[in-house]
């Protein structure tokens, strides 16, 4: 059986970071959706949230976009 999930139970692997990262810029959940929704993302707070606790997948798309509005590559984002 495959299993889409890490070693600790998480749906991805750069939720952590990215909540990292947020903080690091002193910006709420609401602002990075804001933020991500000026990029062309239909995400809101709550996928945020869902996301940065490893409850919620991470598309690719997303995952590139995470980059751009948090300053960061993509391997910074999976570190």
């Amino acid at each position: 059986m495959f299993i889409n999930k890490s070693s600790d139970g998480s749906n991805n692997l750069c939720g952590k970071n990215i909540a990292r990262f947020r903080k690091e810029l002193k910006i709420s959940q609401r602002e990075l959706a804001d933020r991500l929704q000026l990029y062309g993302l239909d995400i809101d707070k709550n996928a945020i949230q869902r996301i940065e606790c490893g409850k919620r997948f991470v598309t690719d798309i997303e995952f590139l976009a995470f980059s751009k509005v948090l300053d960061r590559t993509l391997g910074e984002l999976l570190q």
